[in-house]
């Protein structure tokens, strides 16, 4: 209780020292305050920058400097004083007389992040100590306080540990460093590439900012800087994307062959440097893939915007690449540089990056994560982890790139959900830090996850960026796909879920595929099958003398399937005849579809690429029974078979709260039932607030708005959902790779369109 009392007098004193000190400051701005040395401290202590200096027996060598310096310096949130040295009990500011020419500069923040020079030997002997540590930004700006000056401080705010950032007001050093062309400049940003420079005698290559000095410019060049120099790849240049297209910037392809490889990969980085900050420049080795590129084209260019199709070109020289660019640069924006407010920050990446996203990492940013938990893998030490460890799973991200470090929480908390776990190992690869090792690895986006097994190709994960979605991928990999039954006593085990009982939950139904001893070519394309469907559904087979058994209790003719759906306690059987690999895997697909789900962000585009209305039954919570079972009579007796019904929790999926608002205006009330046919009329209705949700009632709401006697409440705009940059196109990387991307034919991408039927064929046509 004795210190507790003590502790708030303690800092009642320290609060009446910052009122004094604070009222003095706004009644004194043009006068040089005087403080003892105590108060000097206690200011210090409020995180308040201030220039203060010592003086002798009130001898001071320059005062009125010093006095007039108060205001000025107040308006940058800088307080002027002095303390009478004489007065006082000694302290390593009070010197001799030779220190009465100092005043001292005392500052709260920023103090490592940020190094003050005068000069060139200054910088130089900074360069020598970054040389093989880290890059450097050094920036030049008229004066302190500026709006450039300003947008430093905030960016180093965020990237002082990633950068050393030095600061001048010199322009003399301007000059030496390499900028005499404009002598009334306001703020320069220099990008010193220091990291990979282990020789002392050798200059680190500079690359200049050549926009004005805002935060989202300084953001942006950072992050350029950052991408891999050069990548090279095999694939389409209409497929790839990079940071560059990401930004607005140019896309450079240089084709190479395996008899000019050497010599084009050193044009191709001489031709990266030179198009640093500019463009993107990638090596397409062409003998390594079929590409339908025209015989003497040497160089391709594609620009930033979607659609707009590649460009090829045969040209002589370096300069004449370069020409390209330069040609064709979009026009920077230079009006005057805008100085923001704090709440403005978080919004400036809009353009680039998804604002949920970014803002997550911002608001995020201090936060310390336990990486420990995750091997780092490095260019030495990539490939014997991966030999040694029998499963390893590799996240490759890059640590500039906002979705990357928002999906590392999501694999960390994975890490920790499977601590203790045996024979899994956890590692990441910065491919910032070590871009061939993702070269190699034929990363050419972020972030990815692949699982690497000994003995196994290595597996993608492609389903949501999120935490639970992964961790049901990873624990259905452990298992071997599709597993082998041994008895019909494992197979019952198998189709009751008592088998591998622990991934029920991750897996609504389990897949056993049953075939007679000698049914061999069946039985390979099953197994194939289940191979691509890893990760997303539990599979297995059996193929005993006694297989004819479970065919009889099933009532189903060999070759067939067994789906046991968990939840609703019911197998199913399926024939198989003269099915390969692609047609089992759509058939299991498509049984393992629910016939009343529920609706999610992950499995919606599933649905839709069925090409028909949805039915939702939106509710602010789980289904009930009553609601349920109306809605399941409805489907079992085959009512509803032009329509997909489903439901939607929006405590579960909120994004469900702004698809009625979309459609009503405002959020009506719940339990509603919702007919929504995007794919012909874009026509939304809602079943009448005052009727109660049974058969009867939504069997004659459908009639009525089948013969039009019932009216639509809105009409969904002919339009095409795109995303806001080609590298945010989430539904195609889908299609490229999820063994679920099509269901009845149709990419999950054109599923999403709100268009009418004759364009959709048309779209298709066209794909």
């Amino acid at each position: 209780m004795m210190a507790f009392r003590l502790s708030i007098w303690i800092y009642s004193i320290f609060f009446m020292l910052i009122c004094v000190f604070s009222r003095s400051t706004a009644k004194n701005r043009n006068t040089l305050m005087e403080l003892s040395l105590q108060e000097h401290f206690s200011i210090l202590q409020t995180g308040k920058t201030s220039l203060v200096y010592f003086s002798q027996d009130d001898i001071m060598v320059f005062p009125e400097e010093l006095k007039k310096a108060a205001e000025p310096l107040h308006n940058y949130g800088i307080s002027v004083a002095k303390v009478n040295c004489a007065n006082e009990e000694t302290s390593r500011y009070c010197g001799k007389e030779n220190d009465l020419t100092k005043a001292y500069l005392f500052r709260a923040l920023l103090f490592n992040e940020i190094k003050y020079i005068n000069s060139l030997e200054d910088f130089e002997n900074i360069e020598n100590a970054m040389k093989g540590k880290t890059n450097i930004a050094l920036i030049y700006v008229k004066a302190i306080g500026t709006p450039e000056h300003r947008a430093v401080m905030e960016t180093a705010f965020v990237y002082g540990t990633t950068y050393q950032f030095v600061l001048t007001t010199e322009t003399a050093l301007l000059e030496r460093i390499g900028r005499v062309e404009n002598s009334d400049i306001s703020g320069s940003l220099f990008f010193f590439h220091c990291k990979l420079v282990l020789d002392l005698t050798q200059k680190c290559q500079k690359t200049l900012l050549e926009q004005p000095l805002t935060v989202l410019n300084i953001h942006r060049f950072l992050k350029l800087m950052d991408a891999p120099l050069l990548t090279e790849i095999t694939e389409d240049p209409e497929k790839v994307s990079t940071i560059h297209l990401q930004l607005g910037l140019p896309l450079i392809f240089i084709l190479s062959q395996q008899n000019t490889y050497e010599a084009d990969k050193k044009t191709a980085e001489t031709v990266a440097w030179h198009l640093l900050g500019k463009a993107g420049v990638t090596l397409l080795l062409k003998d390594s893939t079929d590409l339908n590129i025209p015989t003497h084209t040497n160089v391709i260019f594609k620009r930033a915007k979607e659609g707009v199709p590649v460009d090829f070109f045969f040209l002589h020289d370096i300069d004449s690449i370069i020409s390209l660019v330069e040609n064709n640069a979009p026009i920077q924006n230079n009006e005057p540089v805008k100085e923001y407010e704090e709440d403005e920050i978080e919004a400036l990446n809009l353009d680039v990056q998804d604002d949920q996203v970014v803002e997550t990492v911002y608001r995020d940013r201090k936060r310390k994560l336990p990486l420990e938990l995750i091997i780092e893998l490095t260019e030495e030490t990539f490939n014997s982890t991966i030999k040694s460890t029998s499963s390893s799973i590799v996240l490759f991200y890059a640590n500039w790139e906002a979705v990357s470090l928002a999906f590392l929480q999501s694999y960390i908390d994975v890490a920790i959900k499977l601590k203790g776990t045996s024979n899994i190992l956890f590692t990441r690869v910065n491919c910032g830090d070590w871009s061939n090792v993702c070269t190699k690895q034929n990363i050419i986006e972020y972030p990815v996850i692949k699982i690497y097994k000994e003995g196994e190709k290595p597996v993608i994960y492609t389903g949501m960026l999120e935490t639970e979605y992964l961790l049901k991928f990873i624990r259905l990999n452990r298992i071997s796909c599709p597993l082998k039954i041994m008895s019909i006593k494992e197979a019952e085990e198998y189709l009751n879920g008592e088998l591998h009982k622990e991934l029920t939950s991750y897996s609504s139904v389990s897949i056993l595929g049953i075939f007679s001893s000698n049914m061999t070519k069946e039985k390979e394309n099953f197994i194939e099958a289940g191979n691509s469907l890893k990760g997303y559904v539990i599979t297995g087979f059996y193929s005993e003398e006694d297989a004819l058994r479970l065919s009889k209790k099933y009532a189903v003719t060999l070759p067939a399937l067994l789906l046991s759906r968990h939840k609703e306690g019911k197998i199913d059987s399926i024939l198989l005849s003269n099915s390969d690999a692609s047609d089992i895997v759509k058939i299991i697909k498509s049984a393992s579809l629910e016939i009343f789900p529920e609706i999610t962000v992950e499995n919606l585009p599933i649905y839709l690429s069925l090409q028909k209305p949805l039915l939702i039954l939106f509710r602010d919570g789980n289904l009930n029974h009553k609601d349920e079972k109306e809605m399941l009579s409805l489907v079992k007796q085959k009512h509803l078979e032009t329509f997909i019904p489903c439901w939607l929790n929006l405590k579960t999926t909120p994004v469900g709260r702004g698809i009625l608002k979309a459609y009503f205006k405002h959020l009506p009330p719940l339990p509603l039932l919702v007919l929504v046919d995007l794919h012909s009329r874009g026509q939304v209705s809602a079943f009448p607030l005052d009727q109660t949700i049974n058969e009867k009632n939504v069997l004659l709401w459908l009639q009525k708005l089948e013969s039009g006697l019932e009216n639509h409440i809105t009409t969904l705009p002919n339009e095409e959902w795109k995303p806001p940059l080609p590298a945010y196109n989430f539904l195609r990387r889908m299609d490229a790779t999820n063994p679920f991307k099509e269901i009845t034919g149709f990419p999950t991408q054109n599923s999403l369109r709100c268009a009418k039927t004759t364009d959709l064929q048309q779209h298709n046509k066209g794909h």
